[in-house]
C-alpha cells in the first residue's frame, strides 16, 4: 500500500512511495505528529541519482522488519535534497559536526522541534565493517531520546549554538585588489596534479569554476601557466571515462585520479558549467576539441534532458537494472559484430580489452589523442575520424535499446538558470541558432511556469505542477541566465526580466545586518537556523552568483545600490578567496569583474538586421569575461530607463552602430563588424 510520498512530484520521493516505511514528506503534518506524540523524527535525505541511497533503500527501507522498527519508534520523513537544499544544508552541517564527515544518503535523528541529536550517512542492515547495523542504531536512538532527555537537550543546544557559523563572515573594509587573485593562483598552482590534470587526488571532481578563474587569470596576462593547467585538465577529462564518449555529456566525478572510472550519474549543473568552460577554452585557443566537447554536451542535453515544454531535467541515475554503470560499458564480444571492419581500430582507440577496466567490462576512453593514434596505427586522420563517427553513431543507436538509467525529470530553477546561460553563450559564440532557440524556450518556460501569481519564483516543476518557494540560488541563477540571454540576442525583454528577478532577490534574501544574502527568503518557514552558504562546491553558491549579477547590473543600470551590495560580500570573503580558491571559484570571478574595469559594449539597431547580428557575432566569439553587452533597437524606447550606459546612443547615418567604452573612455562609434573587431582586439 503506498505511503504519503505517493502524492509528491519528486522522482526521488516517488521511488520510496511503495516502501513499507510510513514516510512523510517534510511539512507540518509530520512535525505536528512528532510533537503531539513526543516522538523523535528520523529524517532521511538523498537524491535520485545517489547510488548508496538506492542501496540503503533496498537493504533497509524495503525490509519489512526494519520498516516496522522505524514506524514503531519514529516519525519518518523523506526529503529530496535537490528540492530542499535548505534542509540539506542545515542538517548536513549538523552531521558533519557530529561525525566529522557527511554525504548521502544522510540519516539524522531530530527532536520533535527539528533539532538534531545524532546522525550519519549510509548504515547497513546489520553490523558491518565497524558500522552499526541500522536496526541497532534505531533502537539506541529511540532509547536515548526517551530515557536520557537531559543529554539530548545538551547535544541539541550545543549543536544549535555552533551551527551556521561558517556563513558568518565579519564585514571587510580592506580595499579589493588583484592581490587576492595572485594568492589564489599560488594556492592552485601548488595543488595542481601535473600528471593527470585537475586538483588534488582521488576522487577527483571537475571543479569547473576553478579553471574558469584560471582562464581569467591568463586573460589578464598574469601567468601563461594558468592556461596550461586548464588545457591539461580539459584534455584529460575529455579523453577519459568521466566523459561519455558515445553520447556526450559528463558523469559526475572520477573515482580515480586519472579521470577513467566515473561515478556514472549525470547532473544538469555539471554539464552546464563544463559546457561553458570548454566553450571559453575554445574562444581562447581555437582548439577544435573544446568546441566539439561543448557541442556534444549541449546536444546530449537537448536529446535526453529537455522537456517538450522547455525546461531541462535534473539528472540521470548511475544505475540501470540495479547495476552501477551497466548502461554505459561494453565488452569486446558486443563491439566486434557492431563495428565490423572498424572493430580493431576503434577498440584500440577507446582502450577496449578482453580484461576490461571496470568489473570485467570496458569504460570507453581515448588512450591517445586522435592524431597520435592515427600515426601509431598507420592510418590517415580522415580515415580515423570517419571510423570514430561511424562507431559513435552505431553504438549510440544500439545503446538506446538498453534499459536506461532512471531519469529525474523534475525541473529546478537554479540548475535551469545555469544551463540557460550555457545555451545562450554557446548559441551566440558558435553561431548555433538551435542553441539560442533552446535558451529562449527555456527562459520563457521558467518565467511562465516558475512564478506564482504574486511573482514569487518557485523552486521545482514536474508534470505541469510547480511548487516550493525558490531559494537565493534560484533567483540568482535565473537572473544570471536572463542577463546572458540578452547579451546573446540583444532582445530587450530578457534584460527587463533579469532586473525584475534581481530586485525580487534583493527584497527577499539580502540582510543589511550580515552584509550579505541568506539562502532562504524572509517569507520562508523558520528552521533551526537560517542557512547561508558561502562556498562554491559542485555548483556556485547563491551568494556568489547573486554578487556577480548585481555587479553586472550596476554597470548596466548605473544604480550604485546594485554595485554596493555586490561589493560588500567580496570584502568580507577576500581572505577566504586567497586561502581556499578551490571553494570560492565563482567568487573569484566576481572579484575579477569588480577589480577590472569592465568593457562596456552597446549595439544600437534592429536585432534582426544583418549588420547588427554581424557585430554581435564579433562580441560573442571572443573570451571577454568582464564585458557588458547591451542592445536596443529604438533609442527612443530603451530597454531600461535612466541607464547612463544607454544615454545618447543612436544609430549613425541610420545604420546599426556599436559603442565600446573602457577605462572611463569611449572609442568612436562604428557601423561595421570589421571596425568593431579592431576595437575589441586593440
Amino acid at each position: 500500500m503506498p505511503n504519503r510520498l505517493a502524492s509528491e512530484t519528486s522522482p526521488y520521493l516517488l521511488q520510496h512511495a511503495e516502501n513499507p516505511v510510513d514516510w512523510y514528506p517534510w511539512g507540518e503534518e509530520a512535525l505536528s505528529r512528532a510533537r503531539d506524540e513526543d516522538r523523535p523524527i528520523l529524517l532521511s535525505i538523498g537524491y535520485s541519482a545517489c547510488h548508496w541511497c538506492h542501496v540503503m533503500e533496498r537493504e533497509s527501507f524495503e525490509n519489512d522488519d526494519i520498516a516496522a522498527l522505524m514506524n514503531e519508534h519514529f516519525v519518518n520523513i523523506k526529503v529530496d535534497r535537490e528540492e530542499r537544499p535548505d534542509l540539506d544544508a542545515v542538517y548536513m552541517e549538523a552531521v558533519q559536526m557530529l561525525t566529522g564527515s557527511g554525504g548521502w544518503p544522510m540519516t539524522v535523528f531530530l527532536t520533535p522541534e527539528g533539532r538534531p541529536f545524532y546522525g550519519g550517512t549510509y548504515f547497513p542492515p546489520d553490523d558491518r565493517q565497524g558500522m552499526p547495523g541500522f536496526p541497532r542504531l534505531l533502537a539506541a536512538a529511540s532509547q536515548a531520546y526517551h530515557t536520557n532527555k537531559s543529554e539530548i537537550e545538551r547535544v541539541t543546544r550545543q549543536l544549535s549554538d555552533q551551527m551556521g557559523r561558517t556563513g558568518q563572515m565579519p564585514r571587510g573594509f580592506t580595499p579589493l585588489t588583484t592581490e587576492v587573485m595572485h594568492s589564489a593562483y599560488s594556492q592552485l598552482a601548488t595543488q595542481f596534479d601535473h600528471l593527470n590534470g585537475g586538483f588534488g587526488n582521488a576522487p577527483k571532481f571537475p571543479q569547473p569554476m576553478t579553471p574558469e578563474f584560471l582562464l581569467r587569470y591568463y586573460r589578464h596576462g598574469f601567468n601563461a601557466r594558468a592556461l596550461e593547467m586548464v588545457e591539461q585538465t580539459l584534455q584529460k577529462m575529455a579523453y577519459g571515462g568521466m566523459y561519455d564518449q558515445v553520447g556526450g555529456g559528463f558523469h559526475r566525478y572520477s573515482t580515480d585520479a586519472y579521470w577513467l572510472v566515473p561515478h556514472f550519474d549525470k547532473m544538469l549543473y555539471d554539464n552546464a558549467l563544463l559546457a561553458r568552460l570548454y566553450l571559453h577554452a575554445w574562444q581562447i585557443t581555437g582548439n577544435p576539441l573544446y568546441r566539439r566537447i561543448t557541442e556534444e554536451t549541449l546536444d546530449y542535453v537537448l536529446r535526453e534532458m529537455t522537456d517538450p515544454a522547455g525546461g531541462f531535467y535534473s539528472a540521470q541515475d548511475a544505475d540501470s537494472e540495479g547495476v552501477e554503470g551497466k548502461f554505459f560499458v561494453w565488452t569486446p564480444d558486443e563491439l566486434r559484430p557492431l563495428l565490423g571492419d572498424d572493430a580493431e581500430l576503434i577498440m584500440g582507440y577507446y582502450g577496449v580489452t578482453e580484461r576490461g577496466n571496470f568489473e570485467g567490462s570496458n569504460i570507453l576512453n581515448v588512450t591517445l589523442p586522435p592524431a597520435d593514434y592515427a600515426t601509431q596505427r598507420g592510418v590517415s586522420d580522415e580515415a580515423l575520424s570517419g571510423a570514430i563517427a561511424r562507431a559513435r553513431a552505431t553504438l549510440l543507436e544500439v545503446r538506446e535499446q538498453r534499459i536506461h538509467p532512471l531519469l529525474d525529470d523534475k525541473v529546478l530553477t537554479s540548475w535551469n538558470g545555469l544551463m540557460l546561460r550555457a545555451f545562450a553563450e554557446a548559441g551566440a559564440a558558435l553561431d548555433r541558432p538551435d542553441y539560442l532557440d533552446a535558451a529562449r524556450n527555456n527562459a520563457a518556460f521558467l518565467l511562465e511556469n516558475m512564478r506564482d501569481p504574486n511573482g514569487r519564483i518557485l523552486r521545482t516543476w514536474r508534470n505541469g505542477e510547480a511548487k516550493l518557494l525558490g531559494y537565493l540560488e534560484d533567483y540568482a541563477c535565473l537572473a544570471d541566465g536572463l542577463l546572458s540571454l540578452h547579451e546573446a540576442t540583444l532582445e530587450p525583454c530578457w534584460l527587463q526580466e533579469a532586473v525584475a528577478v534581481a530586485d525580487g532577490m534583493n527584497a527577499l534574501f539580502w540582510d543589511d545586518a550580515v552584509g550579505g544574502f541568506y539562502d532562504t527568503g524572509n517569507d520562508h518557514e523558520q528552521l533551526v537556523i537560517r542557512p547561508r552558504d558561502v562556498f562554491d562546491n559542485a555548483q556556485p553558491c547563491g551568494g556568489s552568483v547573486a554578487t556577480d549579477v548585481l555587479l553586472r547590473l550596476g554597470v548596466v543600470t548605473g544604480d550604485d545600490g546594485y554595485s554596493s551590495r555586490g561589493a560588500t560580500p567580496l570584502r568580507a570573503l577576500q581572505q577566504l578567496m586567497g586561502r581556499a580558491p578551490g571553494a570560492t571559484g565563482h567568487w573569484l570571478g566576481a572579484l575579477d569583474f569588480y577589480v577590472s574595469l569592465p568593457r562596456e559594449i552597446v549595439i544600437v539597431g534592429p536585432t534582426d538586421a544583418d549588420s547588427t547580428r554581424a557585430m554581435l557575432r564579433e562580441v560573442s566569439a571572443r573570451f571577454m569575461p568582464n564585458k557588458i553587452a547591451v542592445g536596443m533597437s529604438d533609442p527612443a524606447n530603451p530597454p531600461l530607463k535612466d541607464s547612463p550606459l544607454l544615454e545618447q546612443r543612436v544609430m549613425q547615418d541610420g545604420q546599426p552602430t556599436a559603442y565600446v567604452c573602457e577605462n572611463y573612455a569611449c572609442q568612436l562609434p562604428v557601423t561595421d563588424a570589421a571596425a568593431l573587431a579592431a576595437q575589441l582586439d586593440a
